[in-house]
């Protein structure tokens, strides 16, 4: 390498620590660095700078620690590093704070994006319902003794009651699940929210889904 890129290698290394005044490795320095300079040049810049006294190194067993020099700081009096340490708690709680309504956000995004629509879950529930009855009376009426139907019109029938139930039980499920995601950074009642958003239950309406 040469002395340009040495002496370039030696003040990113210089200034980055300076700014940052936080102790190193010099593996640290590098991908901090973005890379910029190779690994073996940084590795190189911190040892230079460390013999000739622009920097502090420190050892722990075989690690290598490199710092900047606290000389060249002013003091700071024990008052103001209190009020430093009580806003770095205070802000560090509000990034908790911040973070966990992210996760909840992204919580909901994840459930919409893979969940139908509310309008479009009421569509179907009321088309499942009127299904259900429908087939509901057909088979009352064939039970008290009427028209008789083939066989194979009656294992369709069956066939079919069986693939709605089935998918009444998935969407109430889904919806169910949206529902909770939202219930989880929702500060108000379940009641309330399906009452704001205008969710009807089967509840609702005295409606249970029949066994299959």
């Amino acid at each position: 390498m040469s002395k340009g890129k040495d002496a370039q290698a030696c003040k990113g290394v210089l200034d980055y620590l300076n700014r940052q005044n936080r102790p190193y490795s010099a593996i640290d320095i590098f991908n901090n660095l973005h890379k910029e300079y190779g690994k073996t040049a940084v590795e190189k810049a911190c040892e230079t700078l460390s013999e000739e006294g622009k920097i502090s190194k420190k050892i722990y067993g075989k690690q290598k620690v490199f710092v900047a020099l606290q000389s060249q700081f002013p003091d700071v009096d024990d008052t103001e590093m209190k009020e430093m340490d009580q806003k770095v708690a205070i802000l560090s709680e509000q990034v908790q704070v911040k973070q966990e309504e992210v996760r909840k956000l992204e919580g909901e995004i994840k459930g919409f994006n893979s969940s139908i629509s509310t309008e479009e879950a009421r569509k179907l529930t009321r088309e499942l319902d009127h299904e259900n009855q429908t087939l509901s009376l057909k088979i009352a009426k064939l039970k008290e003794g009427g028209n008789v139907i083939s066989p194979q019109e009656k294992e369709r029938v069956y066939s079919s009651r069986t693939k709605y139930v089935k998918e009444w039980r998935k969407r109430k499920r889904m919806g169910n699940d949206i529902l909770g995601a939202i219930l989880e950074g929702y500060p108000k009642t379940k009641k309330q929210l399906y009452e704001e958003i205008g969710v009807e239950t089967d509840e609702d309406y005295n409606v249970a889904i029949p066994e299959i």
